[in-house]
């Protein structure tokens, strides 16, 4: 499904905010700068989510874990879902604390606890090692809440994240969670699809070289089409229902529509939004679209839980 033909006057001024603001594309040796820079440039973001969000917020681990719990005000113990949810930031940044300006709409709209997991990051900690601190977690929240209260979510590397621990989960005989939610889920780090080539300039958000230095740090050497790696290449067969957003501008549409694709040929029942004019998680700007993906994506996870 299409959504909006034009875009509001906020997205159009993000869109000029962040050409002129430029794209920086870490090495090795200002990686930590980066990070620092990165987190800087979210937090009148996150202060602003900050500041509308009722209820509590509290860092916590789960199986050994660091993880950030999100508890809206009114969440019930004994009825409330849990959505298990993995940040993005291309495995080489990124934070729980950045997250929350996705997060806390998010669990406030869906009257759901969060618990977004600090993963470890690349390429200090390449793949598998992040995938395994999401699959620490997944065992204990399913004891504490049951599967048919959990939802799994993550936007970009976190979509990544995400679909890689539900193979896990079924390959494991684990039971799986009530659905799923994928914002823009950078689910194939070869990085292929025409999306690549003509969202390249227009998405004011990322682009190739970002996503190919990301990919190399993140596999450190391992084959890109690994399905554990990139879980697109996995079998898809006996996964929950999933909500899919992407925009007509995300350099990963390519890789969202074949996701969808490859989801449905298996029998899985997903739900594809693409929003006209938008670009790679639009949800975490100030933007209305960016507040109605986030309600929609809460609606769907209400549904399902």
């Amino acid at each position: 499904m299409s959504r909006k033909a034009d875009i509001s006057a906020q997205a159009k001024a993000v869109i000029s905010e962040l050409r002129a603001a430029g794209l920086t594309v870490p090495s090795l040796e200002t990686l930590a700068q980066y990070r620092i820079d990165t987190r800087a440039g979210y937090a009148p973001n996150v202060e602003r989510a900050l500041a509308e969000f009722d209820g509590e917020i509290s860092d916590i681990e789960v199986a050994g874990i660091s993880c950030k719990q999100v508890t809206p005000s009114g969440w019930s113990q004994s009825h409330g879902p849990c959505i298990q949810y993995a940040y993005g930031g291309g495995y080489v940044g990124g934070s729980t604390y950045e997250d929350l300006v996705i997060a806390l709409p998010l669990a406030k709209h869906c009257a759901a606890r969060i618990v977004l997991v600090d993963y470890r990051l690349s390429p200090e900690h390449p793949y598998p090692e992040p995938q395994q601190d999401m699959q620490q977690v997944y065992p204990v929240l399913l004891d504490v809440y049951g599967a048919s209260r959990i939802a799994i979510g993550g936007e970009s590397a976190g979509g990544n994240q995400a679909l890689a621990l539900l193979h896990q989960i079924r390959d494991n005989g684990l039971m799986m969670p009530a659905c799923a939610a994928l914002l823009s889920p950078w689910c194939d780090l070869a990085n292929q699809g025409d999306s690549h080539r003509f969202n390249d300039e227009r998405d004011p958000s990322l682009n190739n070289a970002w996503v190919d230095l990301a990919a190399s740090w993140h596999a450190s050497g391992k084959a890109l089409d690994d399905p554990g790696i990139s879980p697109l290449h996995g079998d898809m067969a006996g996964l929950p229902p999933t909500i899919i957003t992407t925009g007509s501008r995300d350099l990963l549409m390519s890789q969202c529509l074949r996701l969808a694709q490859r989801l449905r040929a298996a029998g899985v029942d997903c739900d594809l939004r693409v929003w006209e004019g938008l670009w790679h998680v639009f949800e975490f700007y100030p933007i209305p679209e960016a507040r109605q993906s986030i309600g929609e994506i809460a609606e769907f996870i209400k549904a399902h839980c």
